[in-house]
């Protein structure tokens, strides 16, 4: 009786086997089409799209490959698959544009900086621990999106300590974005709302150099208009100033054709990796910073020098605040460009 039960265990084995492996080595090279379709997002933004979540594919591909490498006659599948899947996320990782590069932190004293980007979330329920993220931060420049009426009113209680400010109105109920700033703001015609509310511009004194910030919350990807809003945004993107400094949400992963858009327009670097900030809510905020998608976004020009860029603590946004601490590095005074500023509507302006 028992040698009957074990060989009627290992008949019902070899059946699961024979329709389990077939099963996976077609789920692993289904995944494998829209992780190589991502590369090809410069010919279509719908490619595009499929490229944010490359990490996320990948380990897809990887998790159903691998069974596959126990079973005879299957191995050869897992393997090429499992080759795809490390090589996407490798070219990934060494890809300059996502942001790896570390900047040399400068010998010389100076001035050091730091710059807070947050999506606040329209709907926020907790206001009072962005509104203390903020105070706690130190941050001489925070860059908002998603300010909303709620938020405007909110945001009134922090006005003493934040006095140079433009804020943006929006169609949309999510709201616009907003520059606030400790420092004075200089050049007033290069402080600007933009776009329906979806970009701004600043031109701030630090320590006697004059810098530029913008704000930028792009639509979503396809079938939205997100390259669209991207094309729309190009003269601004490229009247910035010498030395400049752009965050925002982007809807857009660093390694991305929509980010490499924006970088291209505005002649930007992404001197550090930020990582994962977005995951719907309300799953747990660890699984943000590991499979979330990083579509927040710090870019500099110019003699910006980065020093350190960390995300913070969740304070009840689906994005994570990142904080960016930096240095000027020194040379002459420089104004800022503006002659492509009038190309872009100004349908929205500031309070």
């Amino acid at each position: 009786m028992a040698e009957t039960a074990e060989a009627g265990g290992a008949s019902e084995l070899r059946g699961h086997r024979r329709w389990a492996c077939p099963l996976l080595a077609i789920a692993a090279m289904a995944a494998t089409l829209p992780l190589v379709a991502g590369y090809w997002g410069a010919l279509h933004p719908a490619f595009d799209a499929l490229v944010h979540f490359r990490f996320h594919l990948a380990a897809l591909v990887a998790l159903l490959a691998l069974p596959l490498l126990f079973f005879r006659g299957w191995r050869q599948i897992a393997l090429m698959a499992l080759v795809l899947s490390a090589g996407a996320v490798g070219s990934t990782l060494t890809y300059g544009g996502g942001g790896l590069a570390v900047a040399a932190v400068s010998q010389e004293p100076s001035a050091r900086y730091r710059l807070l980007h947050l999506n606040l979330r329209y709907d926020n329920a907790t206001p009072k621990a962005v509104l203390s993220l903020i105070g706690h931060s130190n941050a001489d420049v925070v860059v908002l999106t998603e300010v909303s009426d709620m938020w405007r009113a909110e945001l009134a209680f922090i006005e003493g300590a934040y006095p140079h400010r433009i804020v943006c109105r929006a169609r949309a109920h999510i709201g616009g974005v907003a520059i606030l700033s400790r420092r004075p703001f200089r050049h007033p015609a290069a402080t600007a709302c933009l776009d329906r509310g979806s970009m701004a511009t600043a031109s701030i004194s630090l320590g006697g150099n004059t810098i530029t910030v913008a704000a930028l919350h792009l639509g979503w990807p396809w079938p939205f208009d997100q390259h669209e809003h991207v094309n729309r945004v190009r003269p601004a993107l490229a009247s910035l100033g010498p030395t400049a400094i752009l965050a925002g949400d982007f809807n857009a992963s660093p390694w991305s054709v929509t980010t490499r858009m924006v970088e291209a327009a505005g002649g930007l670097t992404a001197p550090r990796w930020v990582g994962p900030t977005w995951l719907k809510r309300p799953l747990p905020d660890f699984l943000r910073r590991y499979a979330g998608l990083p579509i927040d976004h710090i870019l500099t020009k110019g003699r910006v020098r980065t020093l350190s860029i960390e995300r913070l603590e969740d304070v009840g946004s689906d994005h994570l605040p990142v904080l960016m601490s930096f240095e000027i590095e020194p040379g002459s005074e420089e104004q800022p460009i503006m002659q492509a500023r009038t190309s872009v509507k100004q349908s929205y302006i500031p309070e």
